[in-house]
């Protein structure tokens, strides 16, 4: 079967190759369509090709961020209209992401069957964005999320059709933990003796980072990293660290894949505070390293500690229980063991790429019988 992953932009690239890779272990023929990934090296190409349709002049080597944004802005229509042909190659069309969803949804190629990964399912609602939504998932023969949450959201609130919504869970990053090269953390982290909080990630209000902070101020016996490019104002953040107890260190740049499992093998808890989600990427990372994660109790994260109790839940917005729960676990080896090991056994069974891939292709050969 000839499967196209199309995502223009390259917003979820990680996620893009390794799902292609688990398609094609289980025998897909797939092409992903995007284009150049403009922060660094990409993943790893396994078993699969990739075309870079869009963007081309946007993602030329040495554009500037604003560049970037216009010349995008000018060579996206016209490089919807050229995939249109393009489609025609493919058994089935999978789209991760669509950039200008009001304009996409009506130059999307006629051709069929089109699939939908509708990421951030529960960040959806409200304004303008909702009646966009509502009319892209009509346009779909089959929409896929990460959650249960996220299903119950098309269906109720975007009037999706149940038997069109497939829950299909966020694999976990494998190929971070076998990467040929790996970077050491920088020398001021690598010095660091006691116990570590890692946030990682894009810095973005809906991540609750302020939640975290002040949760932080009440423990001493750990530092807090918050890693991850600032899409936010930061000056709140750090007046919070300020007034913490323990040391907060920020560091306020994009971490590529061969410098991040540094960060990650040396945490000792994983915090996700969100304030809304329905999967996200760090947690895959966090089970695949096979670390303890205190999460928000919010979209998929509920359900990896309902289902799998490879989480620890707690209530969004609530910084005196995220406390608790960090406090609880730095001070107990034995509960953190626990946790990493069903992270681990997590990783490598409901949420490996195997079984992504396998369940995503007899969806395409269920759209296609």
């Amino acid at each position: 079967m000839r499967v196209q992953l199309v995502d223009p932009g390259a917003w979820s690239l990680p996620y893009d190759h390794a799902l292609a890779g688990g398609l094609a272990r289980a025998g897909a023929d797939v092409e992903l369509v995007t284009s150049r990934f403009v922060h660094g090296a990409p993943p790893p190409v396994e078993g699969f090709r990739v075309t870079e349709r869009f963007y081309r002049r946007a993602t030329a080597p040495g554009r500037a961020r604003g560049a970037r944004r216009l010349l995008r802005a000018a060579e996206h229509i016209p490089d919807m209209l050229r995939y249109r042909s393009h489609a025609r190659e493919a058994d089935v069309r999978h789209y991760q992401w669509l950039p200008l969803e009001a304009i996409d949804s009506l130059l999307l190629p006629p051709s069929r069957p089109r699939v939908l990964t509708v990421h951030n399912t529960l960040r959806r609602g409200g304004g303008a964005r909702e009646p966009v939504t509502r009319r892209l998932v009509q346009r779909m023969d089959a929409l896929v999320v990460h959650a249960r949450a996220g299903a119950a959201e098309l269906v109720e609130r975007f009037g999706a059709d149940p038997d069109r919504v497939h829950v299909i869970p966020h694999g976990a990053f494998e190929h971070l933990t076998r990467l040929p090269v790996e970077r050491p953390l920088p020398p001021d982290l690598a010095a660091v003796e006691g116990p570590v909080i890692l946030s990682f990630g894009l810095v973005r209000p809906y991540k609750g980072i302020d939640v975290l902070l002040e949760a932080f101020q009440g423990i001493d016996a750990a530092e807090l990293w918050v890693v991850g490019l600032p899409r936010m104002d930061m000056a709140p953040l750090r007046a919070a660290a300020d007034r913490a107890r323990g040391r907060v260190r920020f560091v306020e740049r994009f971490v590529d894949d061969p410098e991040l499992p540094a960060y990650f093998r040396r945490a000792d808890v994983v915090a996700l505070p969100h304030r809304r989600i329905d999967q996200s990427g760090v947690l895959s990372t966090a089970l695949e390293f096979g670390k303890p994660v205190v999460a928000s109790a919010v979209g998929g994260f509920a359900e990896v500690a309902s289902d799998h109790r490879a989480v620890v839940a707690v209530a969004p917005g609530d910084p005196a229980a995220l406390r608790e729960a960090l406090e609880r676990l730095l001070a107990d080896p034995g509960e953190r063991e626990a946790l990493a090991a069903r992270a681990a056994a997590a990783a490598a069974g409901p949420y490996s790429w195997e079984e992504a891939g396998r369940r995503t292709l007899a969806l395409y050969e269920s759209l296609t019988a």
